[in-house]
């Protein structure tokens, strides 16, 4: 069947017209996706704002930030220092440092200087596997498995300490610091990396003295990333570091951290509307704001000493 050129023109015309709109629409539609985030993340402040503002109507904020007992459960006199919560807190973050940062930059190290295409090819899906165990796993192995193992060196450890699921924590974010690390030393250049060669360098000279030094803002974002993230895991801690709110640094005994003691109320520990309901939001936004300042760190750091080539 024949067209016109009129009725071409027209139809022209009414697609052109089509596309126009969808034009129109679309950066609508992106700004609104875009905002979802903004508008979600107020929503979180707003939520802990209101009911941490509540807590702090029954219970001082000087003596929450200042106690060093916590024991909310208590009948006669209960206690809310939130430091008990914090030193748990960090005890498993150390903990989970102190084997991740090694690991992780090693493994960074050997996937970017070392490693020949087919081994990164290999050793790269590994890591995100291990990436993507669920976190509840990992607290169960850290309970049935690395406890245990940990027992037969250290003879009194108790079933629940905090030892195990630090180390496990810190299995847990191996993979996001050497992947984040990776990428910060892939993109120095290799023009670098061949300069220092032919100054008679040695890979290991090359990879501490030139790659370490030019990609050190990425490095220490993906390690203030990885400690955000040691300090805001959850079922790990709550599987095998027990409910014990301690004071101090104290690998081989029982602790509860803030993540934890939320996940304790949240079972139905508490009724709604008591102080100790209202408590979960104070630790909420503790740790709402331990994190946001470990990101803004994580940030400023980036921008700071970025090396642009």
């Amino acid at each position: 069947m024949k067209i016109t050129i009129r009725e071409r023109i027209k139809k022209n015309k009414a697609k052109q017209s089509y596309q126009n709109t969808i034009e129109k629409a679309m950066p609508l539609l992106f700004f609104l996706m875009a905002s979802l985030s903004i508008l979600v993340t107020l929503g979180i402040i707003y939520t802990l704002l209101r009911e941490t503002i509540m807590f702090f109507t029954h219970i001082s904020l000087f003596d929450f930030i200042t106690g060093t007992e916590w024991y909310p459960f208590f009948e006669n006199n209960p206690s809310y220092g939130i430091w008990p919560l914090l030193s748990g807190t960090f005890t498993i973050a150390i903990i989970a440092m102190l084997v991740a940062v090694p690991i992780g930059l090693a493994s960074a190290i050997y996937l970017s200087e070392y490693a020949s295409d087919r081994s990164r090819r290999i050793l790269k899906p590994i890591l995100e596997v291990l990436a993507g165990v669920p976190t509840v796993v990992y607290g169960l192995f850290a309970l049935t498995f690395v406890t245990p193992l940990m027992q037969t060196f250290v003879t009194d450890l108790p079933i629940f300490n905090a030892l195990s699921p630090g180390i496990v924590v810190g299995i847990m974010i191996i993979p996001q610091i050497t992947s984040l690390s990776q990428e910060a030393m892939n993109a120095v250049p290799q023009s670098v990396r061949d300069g220092a060669y032919a100054l008679g360098a040695t890979r290991l000279e090359v990879a501490l003295k030139i790659v370490i030094p030019g990609s050190f803002s990425g490095i220490v974002s993906s390690l203030v990333l990885g400690l955000s993230r040691a300090i805001g895991e959850t079922m790990i801690v709550s599987t095998a570091a027990g409910s014990t709110p301690n004071l101090g640094f104290t690998p081989t005994e029982s602790i509860q951290t803030m993540t934890s003691y939320i996940v304790q109320v949240s079972m139905g520990d508490a009724t709604f509307g008591s102080t100790i309901y209202y408590s979960i939001y104070a630790v909420g936004m503790t740790l709402f704001l331990f994190t946001l300042i470990m990101n803004i760190l994580a940030n400023h750091i980036s921008r700071k000493y970025r090396e642009v080539y």
